[in-house]
């Protein structure tokens, strides 16, 4: 006979292992994952991942981060561990970038603290930075940069600890929904739930084949370098930083014990699937971003650390998806969170025990439905 549960999840990365959490002492859980804990087959690893209030993507946003911030403490707290460190964020570009423009425009409508500076003023406030004189930036004191990989195993253990069940290397084959359960099917077992959680990041498309969500997967790439000096480049003289010149949306998190100085390229890659996608940086890749951070950060690209690469599931619009499925109201979805999705796990998940718990929550998300979307768009898997 199968197993009953309460609410099932299906993915144990940033949303899945969240949500477990913040359930488990309201229900009985099952949590699901194809992969072991810590993998880097997905989008939730890397050792660094900045988190900001000054929301350039959306004012939208800010609401919701900033009930990740309380979470996030919540969770050292109760797991006596350091996730979250403050070193504060620069959005650098033009004065009519947008980076600039819309952060402040989120700075502006939720009253948060923030500085606008020049280019003089950033060159010598923070001597790693040698911008162009018709540069500005926001600076936003409150941001900095959590553990990803610390974060979700703090969210694991605790929902062990509270309750939930959970079980890695065990991929699931299908799910279906009838008389108001859910079943799924795995290599080891079959399940049933009144519930059904649907956080499978780059998989997304493949479980959710019959809704046509346009998501879109794409390979990213990070270079950690090793400056000569590290002094300059350290998180006490550094803060995270996101810049914007027309050349692209680049960012970096300063030089940190065993990762080094992490740098990459937010708005562009290669489209790919969790199965094609090429797990290794190219030379020409590394080279570019060498170029790169030299151009604005000179003496930072001494030496080579390492590269890895992620994936980011796009939506059109660059918002998520966290909404119910429009045929199955036992099941939700927590999809598309195209490379900024991160930091809001902590309070994602809460939303998603909300939802599954009472089919409501107190955070506002209607930006994030899935009917936003017209009817048939394809999901692109492409080629990596």
């Amino acid at each position: 006979m199968a197993e009953t549960y309460d609410v099932m999840i299906i993915g144990l990365g940033a949303m899945g292992s969240a949500a477990a959490y913040h359930l488990a002492p309201h229900c009985k859980v099952l949590g699901l994952d194809a992969y072991y804990i810590g993998h880097d087959f997905g989008s939730s690893h890397g050792q660094t991942r900045i988190i900001r209030q000054a929301y350039f993507e959306s004012p939208a946003y800010v609401k919701l981060v900033q009930r990740s911030y309380k979470l996030w403490r919540d969770l050292e707290e109760e797991s006596n561990s350091s996730l979250m460190k403050i070193v504060g964020c620069l959005n650098i570009g033009f004065p009519d970038t947008a980076i600039v423009t819309d952060a402040l425009a989120s700075v502006k409508e939720h009253d948060l603290q923030y500085e606008y500076l020049n280019s003089r003023e950033i060159n010598s406030y923070f001597s790693c930075f040698n911008l162009p004189d018709e540069a500005v930036a926001v600076y936003e004191p409150t941001a900095g940069f959590l553990h990803p990989e610390d974060c979700i195993n703090a969210h694991l253990e605790g929902a062990q600890k509270r309750g939930a069940v959970l079980h890695f290397r065990e991929p699931v084959l299908n799910w279906s929904v009838e008389g108001g359960e859910v079943s799924v099917k795995t290599a080891h077992g079959d399940y049933v739930a009144r519930k059904l959680i649907m956080a499978t990041g780059a998989w997304s498309g493949q479980l959710l084949a019959d809704l046509n969500l346009p998501l879109s997967v794409m390979r990213v790439y990070n270079v950690f370098f090793d400056p000569q000096n590290p002094l300059p480049y350290s998180p006490e003289n550094c803060p995270v930083y996101i810049w914007d010149f027309g050349e692209g949306i680049y960012y970096g998190i300063p030089v940190l014990p065993g990762q080094g100085m992490k740098f990459g390229r937010h708005d562009t890659g290669k489209y790919c699937s969790p199965y094609t996608v090429k797990r290794y940086v190219k030379p020409r890749e590394i080279e570019a971003l060498t170029e790169e951070i030299e151009r604005y950060m000179p003496g930072s690209a001494t030496n080579i650390r390492s590269s890895k690469i992620c994936m980011y599931t796009m939506t059109p619009d660059k918002h998520f998806i966290v909404d119910f499925h429009p045929e199955y109201p036992e099941v939700l979805i927590a999809a598309g969170f195209s490379g900024h999705g991160f930091k809001f796990s902590s309070a994602l998940g809460e939303v998603l025990k909300d939802l599954a718990l009472t089919g409501q929550t107190d955070q506002d998300i209607g930006f994030l439905s899935a009917n936003r979307f017209s009817e048939g768009e394809k999901i692109n898997v492409g080629k990596s």
